[in-house]
């Protein structure tokens, strides 16, 4: 697979050899970039002050990141189980691992400060942030079509509307 890579981009299949010894290092550090995108961009929308508000603007941010990044949303959708995780070194499970415990931290957080005591407010914020743009990046570019301008937006108000129908 190294000089699969190698000639896709042009490079010497030996400098792809001396950075990844082995398929499994080459899927672990695909799996950690791409994660480490969309973290990049979704973590601190999270931790915005106003809850409502990093709510609305997380399920945007992921249409949004998927969009620009499709073949790395197409890594993360296909998941680290399939990239053969349990042969990843020591060392890439300690990051995955690290990168999943910034993302359950922030996730938590949002939700004890969603004021909000219906009994159902945490599985509508995990709908809103993590289920609702999963599914819609999954249905664009699991059929290889193209994530459409519209979608951040539609993302943004169905995140809205779960908490502003319990207001009313």
């Amino acid at each position: 697979m190294p000089s699969g890579v190698a000639k896709a981009v042009g490079a010497p299949s030996g400098s792809v050899y001396h950075r990844f010894p082995d398929r499994t290092a080459l899927l672990a550090a695909l799996w950690a970039r791409a994660l480490r995108g969309f973290h990049d961009d979704l973590l601190p929308v999270l931790s915005l002050e106003e809850p409502q508000e990093a709510i609305r603007l997380g399920a945007r941010t992921s249409l949004e990141w998927a969009r620009r990044n499709p073949r790395e949303a197409c890594v993360l959708l296909t998941g680290a189980k399939e990239l053969d995780e349990n042969k990843w070194n020591e060392q890439a499970r300690v990051d995955m691992a690290r990168a999943d415990a910034a993302l359950y931290a922030a996730l938590t957080t949002l939700i004890e400060n969603v004021d909000d005591p219906a009994p159902d407010a945490a599985d509508r914020v995990l709908l809103a942030v993590v289920d609702l743009p999963h599914a819609m990046v999954k249905r664009y570019l699991s059929a290889g079509r193209q994530i459409p301008d519209h979608a951040a937006d539609l993302a943004e108000r169905a995140a809205a509307a779960l908490f502003d129908m319990r207001q009313s």
